[in-house]
């Protein structure tokens, strides 16, 4: 534990930022599933919707810093991809 008092308050940031890009990454693995069984299931409407949503929530990742915007648009472009064949 931390004797100075700028790295128990440091500490506490991390901590902060960790649970909540935490968060953000696990959200982010549930809309994609979730656009994936959509296009698995059929259901064109609800597949485009799941990722529309998915992407949203990726470029928004991307701006608030938990991911770099590159990784974001590869993983957009990788999902786009894997639903459009699904849906076939």
């Amino acid at each position: 534990m931390a004797n100075i008092r700028s790295q128990i308050k440091r500490n506490r940031q991390n901590e902060a930022r960790r649970q909540r890009n935490q968060a953000v990454r696990s959200e982010l693995k549930t809309r994609a599933k979730t656009a994936l069984a959509c296009a698995d299931a059929g259901d064109t409407e609800a597949a485009e919707a799941a990722l529309r949503l998915a992407q949203q929530r990726l470029d928004r990742a991307a701006a608030k810093g938990t991911l770099h915007h590159r990784t974001a648009a590869r993983r957009k472009s990788r999902l786009a991809r894997l639903v459009r064949a699904r849906l076939g």
